[in-house]
């Protein structure tokens, strides 16, 4: 079955469920697989109106694998299965957050979440390299007067490296 491109009066959800999902072209919601226990973010997949229905009724995660072209339900091969403990969909209505009880990796390399390459440093669109909050980082970037707990609190929040002038980004075209 392949995915629906717009909510029908044949979706397998509930009325109100399937008007304020907004699909992609190809008929697809982001699925946002978060860990339940510790509120870690395990990875992302795709869901159409039935994969999420799957999800919702059965209690296990189930994808629409947009490489392989059918409804894959996390687990069932690898033993790696997701168990729903609640999903919500996002204020746009184009993204939902699963949070789930995981069991072994949520990655298909073997890894616990498919999150696990950190940047470095990531350049924005105006050119201004961010750095990604390490502790060196926070020791040069802590306001003064701060203390070593307040300092700590900066290697969470992205900072603009003192070497690039911090400009206001223009939008760009989609010409």
């Amino acid at each position: 079955m392949a995915p629906m491109s717009s909510p029908e009066p044949s979706s397998p959800l509930s009325p109100d469920v399937a008007q304020r999902l907004k699909r992609d072209d190809a008929g697809l919601v982001a699925a946002i697989i978060q860990d339940d226990t510790n509120g870690d973010v395990l990875m992302l997949g795709w869901m159409d109106d039935e994969a999420l229905r799957r999800t919702l009724s059965e209690g296990r995660v189930t994808f629409w694998s947009r490489s392989r072209g059918e409804y894959w339900r996390k687990g069932d091969t690898s033993g790696h299965a997701q168990y729903v403990r609640s999903v919500a969909l996002d204020c746009d209505g184009d993204a939902l957050l699963v949070r789930v009880d995981q069991v072994g990796a949520a990655c298909h390399t073997g890894e616990r979440s498919c999150f696990f390459t950190d940047l470095d440093a990531a350049v924005c669109s105006d050119g201004a390299t961010v750095s990604t909050g390490t502790d060196a980082d926070a020791a040069t970037t802590a306001p003064t007067g701060t203390d070593a707990a307040d300092a700590a609190t900066t290697t969470s929040t992205p900072t603009v490296a003192a070497d690039v002038p911090a400009t206001t980004p223009t939008p760009r075209s989609n010409a």
